[in-house]
């Protein structure tokens, strides 16, 4: 039905069926108003309103699957926070946190927020008692504390790769049965990304110690050495190399230095060459001459100074001319004259 111009604004101000309809105010204003229009806001899903409190840090613990190495921390590697938190006069951005049962000791554990921990501890035995811990408590089980802590800190450059990688190893028999796929679903990060770090978490004991500290081992090491460490015949020289280069380290943090994790990993993967070019320098070293039924008639082997050792197995089974024949292969492949 036409309504005309008249018909619509009538439609506006009464409605279809004749009822008043109440013109569109402004927002309140004031303290009730700014209640009001926050009441409306939590309504609708615009904002969400979480309880903050500033409590003393010793209220809380670290929880045991926190990413961060909460014991490497110290005054360089929370520098940047004792700044900030000085300037402002106090932490502006709330620790994630959850409540502790059975513990008398502790109330709260932190999920995420272990450097803002420590920076306000060091801070309230340094000058500044008064100081607080910011929290936000939330209800999380242990698989979503792990998510909401990767999240936090994934984008963040102060957290090593090394308690990157070691935190997603531990989480993928934790949380998900030891299913890499579930995790990385969970995660929604890609396969060659978990496994890059995934390579990190699982590099032999002596490999990890042969860096002056694990902070200092990032993903493109792990996947330079991974590769070189699936190949058994490797292994055994790489771990001696390994401890060699940990007594080294141990020597050079003694005068105040350190090897840089460059030449680690170039030590180590220059263990692993040097072991194949003696492999194959001893594989050229030697022969063995067979007959045309498999049976072995000679074998020889060069020693140091041009020596070379001949053996016939006593099974050889061979007459004089296949005999002689087999001799001067063997010293065609192996005897040098000077």
């Amino acid at each position: 039905m036409a309504l005309g111009n008249k018909g619509f604004g009538d439609l506006v101000v009464k409605g279809r069926e004749g009822a008043a309809v109440a013109p569109r105010l402004p927002p309140r204003t004031g303290i009730l108003g700014e209640r009001e229009n926050r009441l409306a806001q939590l309504a609708t899903g615009t904002i969400v309103n979480r309880r903050h409190e500033y409590i003393d840090p010793v209220r809380c613990r670290i929880w045991e699957g926190h990413n961060r190495d909460y014991a490497a921390l110290n005054e360089t590697v929370c520098a940047d926070l004792i700044e900030s938190f000085r300037a402002q006069g106090r932490q502006e951005v709330p620790a994630i946190v959850r409540r502790v049962t059975g513990d008398p000791a502790y109330e709260y554990e932190v999920i995420c927020g272990a450097r803002r921990h420590w920076t306000v501890t060091w801070l309230k035995a340094n000058a500044y008692p008064e100081f607080k811990f910011l929290i936000e408590p939330r209800e999380l089980s242990d698989e979503e504390a792990f998510r909401v802590a990767d999240l936090e800190n994934r984008s963040r450059k102060d957290l090593s790769d090394y308690e990157r990688a070691t935190d997603y190893a531990r989480a993928i028999e934790r949380y998900y049965g030891g299913s890499q796929q579930k995790m990385i679903e969970r995660l929604d990060v890609s396969k060659s990304w978990m496994s890059r770090y995934l390579e990190l978490a699982r590099l032999p004991g002596e490999v990890i110690a042969a860096f002056e500290t694990p902070h200092v081992i990032g993903i493109s090491h792990a996947a330079t050495l991974a590769p070189l460490l699936k190949v058994p015949a490797n292994l055994p020289a790489m771990l001696d190399e390994a401890k060699l280069i940990a007594t080294d380290q141990a020597e050079e943090t003694e005068r105040g230095g350190r090897i840089l994790p460059a030449v680690v990993v170039r030590r180590l993967i220059l263990a692993t060459k040097v072991k194949e070019a003696a492999a194959k320098q001893k594989k050229a070293q030697t022969a063995t001459v067979h007959a045309k039924d498999g049976r072995v008639l000679v074998t020889a082997q060069k020693k140091a100074g041009g020596k070379l050792e001949i053996s016939v197995p006593h099974f050889a089974q061979a007459d004089e001319a296949e005999l002689m024949k087999a001799l001067g292969e063997i010293c065609a492949k192996l005897w040098t004259v000077k």
